[in-house]
């Protein structure tokens, strides 16, 4: 099956999440960016991992990044 002209990747999204090779996207957590001295050293650490999103939001990703999957 032929792909149609014209398909873009949604750039904004492909900045935000990556897809691995099993098909799960994963992105970042929100939080990092300022005020870290309030925040435990635990937390920032948790901060800093990335994490898989939910099933449920994983078709409108995809569909935004038509050539990774």
């Amino acid at each position: 099956m032929r792909r149609p002209k014209g398909i873009k990747t949604k750039k904004s999204v492909s900045k935000r999440f990556k897809i691995t090779a099993t098909g799960k996207v994963v992105t970042s957590h929100a939080g990092k960016r300022h005020l870290l001295s309030g925040k435990n050293a635990k937390r920032r650490r948790r901060l800093g991992a990335s994490k898989v999103l939910h099933p449920r939001d994983v078709y409108k990703i995809k569909a935004c990044l038509p050539f990774s999957h």
